[in-house]
């Protein structure tokens, strides 16, 4: 239907700080739900001062993680340690369908507000938490961030070359595939609330996110028992998939099975790859280091955009080596509005990440709300959720429970 939203009508409680929750929650956002993010009187979340003062990285007293992390959102400050500022709250879950945090493990028990004590209130509540190491198991209070988690889950492991130490990901995939199965496990408990009319609490691990993500790798490994090692760009099966280096950048060339590898040869020309034995994977793995060679001196040759085309035209899977310049200004993102604008209250504009999921039939976020204020909604969402009248925001605010 024009002009919905796949969440519409759907409302979160966002108990989020730094990066996984609150992508999470903006993933939640972008699809259409009404995403109020319940902020701590005084300073508000935490990232709302990263990069808050940077000459290059901030618009408006905001910097680019907060910015990016809460379009869509509206503010509102409450004392959750206050027994007055968890009433307020308890108030605000009766008219909700999530809260969403990432909390150290116990925090939600220790401030009554975990989901034992918010289904009492409203037992169709669904709740997330998502945390380095989950609820349970032998040790779930151990702190973690990003690359902790990135380096416990294997993938550090094998990221990087032979002869060189384990790298991280340039990307935090730690934080943000915790965010991500955050925003599936909330998906799947408001599915199961339909059949059941009951909610549920979501409990996502940053470092069970990553294992999963080992996927076919960790089977491989659990079948036999071989445990692998770091090679670069290259791959441990198909001949040529690497990086290779042109006469102005890289371009990637994936060539998958046979009939890829014939056409490549065709393209390339260089005779030393016709020996009608290469067209056999095991014989091509054996000599990946001959083969490699002669695409590296034949790629030297050439810049980027000559071999993209001479690869296109042979419908050979390639690509070039984008830095953020290239990736953020390719045509087919921003056809895809895979780079939005963001106008800010005081008129100055961001660019920033679109939203990945197109929905036939629902409207595309293309153009969110502003992050919020701190403390912007405050009174109308309390006015309008609960119902408070002027009174009793009035007393509330004189006794620092909300601002």
């Amino acid at each position: 239907m024009a002009g919905m939203r796949a969440l519409q009508g759907i409302t979160v409680l966002d108990l989020t700080h730094m990066l996984s929750g609150p992508y999470g929650a903006m993933v939640l956002a972008d699809l259409g739900a009404r995403c109020i993010k319940v902020e701590p009187p005084g300073a508000g979340e935490g990232t709302r001062a990263l990069l808050a003062k940077d000459r290059d990285f901030s618009r408006d007293g905001m910097g680019a993680y907060f910015l990016t992390l809460n379009r869509g959102k509206e503010s509102i400050c409450v004392d959750l340690k206050s027994e007055a500022g968890r009433e307020v709250f308890y108030d605000l879950v009766r008219h909700a369908d999530v809260v969403i945090d990432n909390f150290s493990v116990g925090v939600t028990q220790r401030l009554g507000i975990d989901h034992e004590s918010l289904a009492k209130v409203n037992e169709r509540i669904v709740t997330c938490s998502i945390s380095g190491f989950g609820a349970t198991g032998p040790d779930p209070h151990r702190p973690a961030f990003d690359q902790v988690v990135q380096a416990m889950g294997g993938g550090m492991s094998i990221t990087g070359f032979a002869d060189s130490p384990p790298v991280r990901s340039g990307i935090p995939h730690g934080d943000l595939g915790g965010g991500v199965f955050g925003a599936i496990g909330v998906l799947a408990a408001l599915v199961n609330r339909q059949l059941t009319g009951k909610g549920r609490h979501v409990d996502v691990s940053m470092l069970d996110v990553q294992a999963s993500l080992l996927n076919y790798m960790a089977t491989m490994y659990l079948m036999s028992g071989q445990v692998p090692d770091r090679i670069g760009n290259s791959h441990f099966v198909h001949v040529p998939y690497n990086s290779f280096r042109t006469a102005d950048g890289y371009v990637i060339v994936a060539c998958i099975g046979d009939a890829f590898f014939e056409k490549f040869v065709e393209m390339l020309g260089r005779d030393e790859l016709r020996d009608p034995e290469l067209r056999k994977q095991p014989v091509r793995f054996a000599a990946k280091a001959q083969i490699e060679a002669v695409i590296h001196e034949e790629f030297a040759k050439q810049g980027n955009e000559y071999w993209l085309a001479r690869l296109r035209e042979a419908r050979i899977p390639c690509g070039p080596v984008n830095d953020f310049a290239a990736a953020l200004s390719d045509p087919q993102l921003l056809a895809r509005n895979m780079v939005i604008e963001v106008e800010l209250p005081g008129g100055s504009k961001v660019r920033m990440p679109g939203n990945p999921v197109k929905l036939e039939g629902c409207d595309d976020p293309a153009q969110p709300s502003p992050p919020p204020r701190l403390g912007e909604h405050t009174d109308a969402v309390l006015g309008t959720l609960p119902g408070y009248d002027k009174a009793r925001l009035a007393s509330l605010r004189e006794r620092g429970v909300i601002t």
